[in-house]
């Protein structure tokens, strides 16, 4: 306002009003340069997705999963399992038997068995909520009952 106030006074101090339409035009250049590095922030911030299966595939190999989800898996044993490599539900359903028992044993947890946790994978892996919701009423502890 004082500035506004200064400019249509119209005084005869001329330093002064030189110095305020300075200022105005920096201020302005400023803005836009703000203005703009916003807008190429934006722009790099928003990547272009390509829709194919094999990203699909690849970014969900990154993604880990939350194994505890599966019956007799409980955060300890998730722990070993990704410790070991094994983060996903395909990947579990992949995984053979016998190593993961090793990996188990290697732990400390021998007593566990690993064959339920592998069928309760695939179908977690398959997004079939439905079936794993009726194995795991069957299992308990992550076994037959």
């Amino acid at each position: 306002m004082f500035a506004i106030r200064l400019l249509e006074e119209g005084t005869t101090q001329s330093n002064v009003t030189w110095l305020l339409w300075v200022a105005l035009g920096f201020f302005a250049v400023i803005v836009v340069v703000g203005w703009l590095v916003s807008r190429n922030k934006k722009q790099e911030a928003e990547p272009v997705h390509e829709h194919h299966e094999e990203h699909h595939e690849e970014h969900a190999a990154h993604v880990a999963d939350d194994l505890t989800v599966l019956e007799g898996i409980g955060p300890k044993v998730a722990k070993v399992l990704n410790e070991a490599g094994i983060t996903t539900f395909a990947a579990l359903a992949k995984a053979d038997p016998a190593k993961v028992q090793e990996v188990l044993k290697a732990a400390g947890l021998q007593m566990m068995n690993p064959a339920g946790w592998i069928e309760q994978a695939e179908l977690a892996a398959k997004g079939d909520a439905e079936g794993l919701k009726k194995l795991q009423d069957e299992l308990k502890g992550g076994r037959r009952a």
